[in-house]
């Protein structure tokens, strides 16, 4: 027997197999959407799935073992030459047989629907997790030919909805699924109050060019001098190139024993439930897990008013919007924060009780499931 390939039980529905495709860099929001994907899906009878993640020159093997170790049905691929990458899935393809093969994010959506075509997979999905990628226009052309042949293009929210329909994708064949999180790890947030937490600021995201760590070390500065040190916190790792700069931004401003990089943080849930205020300063996104994460901890949540993002904050309601890239007006947000408690800790509340009825990692993986069911369903 294939040993890629679940049974069902005899008599029963053959569940849907599922080959997700992704990065296996693990830093992107993608690979973990993925990986919840995997695992909701392994919770239930209906879906059979395989992850697939193409190797990175970073990709850690502890994580690929851990991943392993909890059950998770992983094969990899080669990164580079991407015709290695494609050959490789189409052999997994060909033996695990998928019904609807699933490729996450740039530039992995192409390589694994070029792949289910040639395996011959019946239905392909294309998810895009960013409101901005890079693509050439060589890649665009690429895309928007895979596009014709492609049963669904999802977008991770509204904002990246509207951005592929802006890339010329099929306006009948491309919607919008919402992110979700595994709530589990911040259910003990409400034995946390607020006012009981360390006044300080937390942001959970990787240093890259989309990220934008600089706005929020120019905020602080401004706090200082407005009479206010909150300890800042960054969690997350990334390229070295783009943190060394941040580095010597928070040392030339003063504020070497206020701001603090942590690197990769092996238990996230924690440092947001022991601290007030979490910020994601960004450029541009798809719809932020680590943003989601905040709201779940309880923490008061400000983040850059782009699209993504203001589907899960509504300004004052449940957290604080502000203008991307303006230093000020984020160190405002913050000021406020900082010297009401109580206002702060009602929008954290508001924060919580949202992530908590809209953004799961099940309601998620029910929309992909309803959608894999009707792709999959029998004609007739």
């Amino acid at each position: 027997m294939n040993e890629l390939v679940r049974p069902g039980a005899q008599g029963a529905e053959r569940p849907i197999r599922v080959l997700h495709f992704v990065t296996g860099g693990f830093s992107g929001g993608a690979t973990q959407v993925a990986i919840a994907l995997v695992n909701a899906a392994l919770a239930g009878p209906h879906i059979a799935p395989l992850l697939v993640l193409r190797r990175k020159r970073h990709t850690d093997p502890a994580r690929l073992e851990k991943l392993q170790r909890e059950g998770v049905p992983l094969r990899t691929v080669p990164g580079w030459p991407h015709v290695a990458t494609i050959w490789s899935l189409v052999r997994i393809c060909r033996q695990f047989r998928p019904d609807v093969l699933v490729a996450h994010g740039f530039s992995e959506h192409l390589w694994g629907r070029y792949a289910g075509l040639l395996a011959g997979v019946p239905h392909l999905i294309h998810v895009e997790h960013n409101s901005r990628e890079r693509y050439t226009r060589w890649r665009l052309a690429q895309s928007r030919w895979l596009a014709a042949r492609t049963d669904r293009i999802v977008g991770c929210s509204e904002g990246v909805r509207r951005y592929l329909l802006a890339q010329g994708m099929p306006r009948e064949r491309t919607i919008a699924i919402p992110n979700g999180i595994r709530l589990e790890p911040f259910a003990a947030a409400t034995d946390r109050p607020y006012i009981e937490r360390t006044p300080g600021i937390v942001m959970v995201a990787r240093f890259s060019k989309q990220k934008d760590h600089a706005t929020l070390i120019r905020a602080v500065a401004l706090l200082r001098e407005r009479g206010l040190q909150p300890p800042v916190l960054f969690a997350g790792g990334g390229k070295a190139l783009h943190r060394r700069p941040l580095e010597k931004l928070v040392a030339r401003l003063g504020l070497s024993t206020q701001v603090h990089f942590l690197g990769v943080c092996p238990n996230v849930p924690e440092l947001l439930m022991t601290h007030r205020l979490a910020v994601l300063s960004t450029k541009y996104e798809g719809m932020p897990l680590a943003l989601i994460e905040g709201m779940a901890a309880g923490c008061a949540v400000v983040a850059s008013a782009v699209p993504g993002v203001q589907e899960v904050i509504e300004d004052g309601v449940d957290g604080r919007l502000v203008p991307a890239g303006d230093a000020r007006a984020l160190a405002d947000a913050l000021e406020r924060l900082l010297r009401d408690p109580a206002a702060a800790a009602a929008l954290a509340d508001a924060g919580r009780r949202k992530a908590f009825a809209e953004f799961s990692r099940e309601r998620m993986h029910q929309r992909y499931e309803e959608l894999f069911r009707a792709l999959a369903a029998p004609e007739g």
